[in-house]
């Protein structure tokens, strides 16, 4: 039997690791252990480490993390507490191999303290790029720390194989996400509409901003000028909790403030993975900074106005217009997004990220492991254009 270790952050990369649990759970030569750490345990953050076991699972092991602040200290001190838990974890249970995603500072600690256990990693999303956050150098050495790499696309596998890894590594799954898009059992909109206060007859955004880590002592400002462009379009809007990190709370507090005695306007702490989908299938737009937009939406159609830097780099489909931070240039691509000729000429848009059968490609190798050469024994290998391996060598 393989023990799959499974670390999850947040409840974004858990809702995006549910089709791929589950079909962990429903393979005969796979054990499931889930690992919650970082904000998952964070009361601020509605300590959705429950909604896990609310779903059915059982968490092996919690590992806390977190500090209870936004500073960049804080940041570096929950890294040094994850790393600390995950080695005690490690020295008493090892599993066959552990499976990270994305590009987290709380995801980090896994793999970093895996490594003198010599605990085989396989890193779920990696050779993406995000240039305006500190995710960006997070994600790349999780693909060192990492032996088997599950990409979202050829281009994010060459950028793996790249960085000197072997290509019998490298496997183009399709995102995780795309699996959930495909599998969503979306509500009616009527329905979606009532459970979070809108009124499907006007225009509606789901308004999703997170902190640009390397650029965090700006922003007040940034999150001032969204709000302004917002209150400017009259668009009723919806916000998620920002991630946990350098100046998350500034965006809490003014999203708040922003939604403070006006029912048009909704904080939403934890839609949960179902009623962000769902979110995405009605609303008229979605605004931010998130990945979510550039991955998810155009599953949907949906218009997204990305703002700033943080999502610099990452492959893009035609619902994106880009936007700087000031007020005039986030009011002008809401205007363009919610205008009747961009959303017409979404009609024949295709998602690049997957099919939606990236967790049956991943379990495929997961299950396959006993079989290959010695994962923790890596080779670098000079990059060379081509076609990446879709099979081990014998």
């Amino acid at each position: 039997m393989i023990t799959v270790g499974v670390v999850t952050c947040a409840r974004s990369d858990f809702g995006l690791y549910m089709p791929l649990i589950t079909a962990i759970e429903a393979h005969p030569e796979l054990e499931l252990e889930i690992i919650a750490t970082g904000s998952h345990l964070s009361p601020r953050f509605g300590m959705t480490v429950e909604e896990i076991e609310a779903a059915g699972f059982r968490i092996h092991e919690r590992i806390e993390s977190l500090v209870d602040e936004d500073t960049p200290e804080s940041v570096a001190r929950s890294i040094a507490n994850g790393v600390a838990g995950f080695a005690r974890l490690f020295a008493r249970w090892r599993p066959s191999v552990l499976v990270v995603l994305g590009d987290r500072f709380d995801m980090f600690p896994a793999a970093l303290a895996a490594l003198p256990f010599r605990i085989p990693v396989a890193h779920i999303a990696g050779g993406e790029i995000t240039e305006g956050a500190i995710d960006d150098a997070l994600r790349h050495s999780l693909t060192k720390l990492s032996h088997l790499h599950f990409v979202a696309m050829e281009e994010y596998g060459r950028r793996v194989l790249q960085m000197g890894e072997e290509p019998w590594r490298v496997i183009v799954s399709g995102a995780l996400a795309i699996d959930n898009c495909r599998n969503a059992s979306l509500a009616s909109a009527e329905e979606t509409a009532r459970r979070f206060g809108f009124d499907l007859a006007q225009p509606v955004a789901l308004v999703t901003y997170h902190p640009v880590t390397l650029e965090y002592d700006r922003t007040s400002e940034q999150i001032n000028n969204l709000l302004a462009a917002l209150d400017k379009s009259g668009v009723q809007c919806l916000f998620t909790y920002p991630n946990a990190d350098t100046a998350g709370r500034q965006v809490i507090e003014a999203i708040e403030l922003f939604c403070s005695g006006r029912a048009d306007r909704h904080v939403i702490v934890n839609a949960g993975q179902s009623g962000y989908l769902n979110l995405m299938s009605v609303v008229s737009v979605m605004v931010g900074n998130s990945s979510s937009g550039l991955v998810e939406a155009p599953s949907f159609k949906l218009p997204v106005v990305n703002i700033g830097t943080r999502q610099a780099g990452r492959v893009c489909m035609g619902n994106v217009i880009h936007s700087g931070y000031s007020v005039d240039d986030i009011a002008a691509g809401l205007r363009r997004a919610l205008s009747a000729d961009f959303r017409r000429s979404l009609d024949e848009l295709k998602n690049a990220y997957g099919d939606g059968h990236a967790a049956e490609r991943i379990v495929h190798r997961l299950a396959a492991i006993d079989n290959m050469p010695d994962l923790v024994r890596k080779k670098f290998i000079w990059f060379q254009t081509g076609v990446i391996s879709e099979a081990a060598p014998a």
